[in-house]
């Protein structure tokens, strides 16, 4: 959308959010790596982008499995990219194979004659950060796990907002009876310790990605919540909800078309700092061994292996890595936004 269309405020929040370097350049960098772990299979994979033999083309990376006979090799499994790779470069001729940067996928055990993972970085094999205890390449399991992490964040994010901003509103807009209820409901729930429900989940089914993302949905909208119904109660006693009241319109019209919107401030500042608790919680509970399933690609499961095998540095410096680059670049966008809504304009970052 070209800032010619948008209104003065908008232009100026936008502006005011430009100003704010690290933030600015902190969200270009997260918008890059959203960029790159969702398009992984392109940069990291071990199914080949292009390979061309006897004249005809074929894209593997998101088409069906190409067994090896197709090209030639024998057997009616899926193509070995890499080996294919090296035997057209054998041979000559006009047939040949694009890979990704780095050949490999997140599940895939690459091990060696007589030698016993974790391997050191390798930019000979293409293993830059090196493999984990069981020959998986790092790189791929951190860019895919950024790709989960990021997913898990963004849809807690949702859910915990779409129930907690509606709970908030409707305790904040109608008092009374109705917000002193939910008080005392809320109270009780916050007591609840939801690890020791995902425990009790975890020993009954394994957890997957949409059972986590329900527990901590069911425990996560609480603290927007009370954010939510200070933030109605002040804006109901205003003017103008009292001139849209007495010109007739309704409740849901007047929470949705009127309070929502002029609390959208609190709403986004808050938003990158419930992504980057999203990251650290899926994080944690993958560490302590009640998070997504193995073998699935998890910082949590990574940082674990690094502290089993501290000899292994590139491990846990890594994962590490990643996750300080990623929560501080979320810290500064969630500056940026805060800086770009107050009206106060008083702020100033260096």
């Amino acid at each position: 959308m070209e800032l010619r269309v948008l209104n003065p405020v908008t232009k100026e929040q936008f502006r005011r959010f430009c100003s704010v370097k690290r933030g600015f350049w902190s969200l270009v960098i997260i918008l890059v790596l959203m960029f790159i772990s969702f398009f992984a299979e392109v940069f990291i994979n071990s199914r080949a982008l292009v390979v061309c033999y006897q004249g005809e083309f074929y894209f593997p990376t998101y088409a069906d499995m190409i067994p090896g006979k197709t090209f030639g090799l024998g057997y009616s499994y899926e193509t070995n990219y890499r080996e294919l790779k090296q035997k057209f470069d054998r041979e000559g001729g006009t047939s040949f194979v694009i890979m990704p940067p780095v050949p490999y996928n997140p599940y895939e055990n690459d091990l060696r004659f007589n030698e016993y993972p974790p391997f050191p970085p390798s930019f000979s094999l293409r293993h830059f950060l090196g493999t984990d205890n069981v020959g998986r390449d790092v790189l791929a399991r951190l860019v895919y796990g950024f790709r989960t992490a990021i997913l898990f964040s963004l849809t807690l994010l949702f859910l915990n907002y779409t129930v907690g901003i509606s709970m908030g509103c409707a305790m904040g807009y109608f008092g009374g009876v109705f917000d002193l209820f939910f008080q005392r409901v809320i109270e009780i729930w916050s007591n609840i310790p939801f690890l020791y429900v995902i425990i009790i989940v975890s020993s009954i089914v394994v957890p997957n990605f949409l059972i986590l993302i329900l527990i901590m949905a069911f425990f996560g909208w609480i603290s927007i919540t009370w954010v939510m119904r200070t933030m109605t109660y002040r804006e109901k006693e205003r003017e103008y909800i009292l001139a849209v009241r007495s010109l007739g319109a309704s409740h849901m019209r007047i929470i949705f078309r009127h309070i929502i919107p002029n609390t959208i401030s609190v709403i986004v500042t808050y938003a990158p700092f419930a992504i980057s608790s999203g990251i650290v919680a899926l994080t944690s509970l993958d560490y302590l061994g009640f998070g997504l399933p193995a073998p699935t690609p998890s910082w949590g499961e990574l940082l674990s292996q690094g502290w089993q095998n501290m000899e292994a540095w590139w491990i846990s410096a890594a994962v590490v890595s990643a996750l300080v680059v990623t929560l501080m670049t979320v810290t500064f966008i969630g500056e940026g936004i805060r800086e770009a809504f107050d009206p106060r304009r008083h702020t100033v970052y260096e």
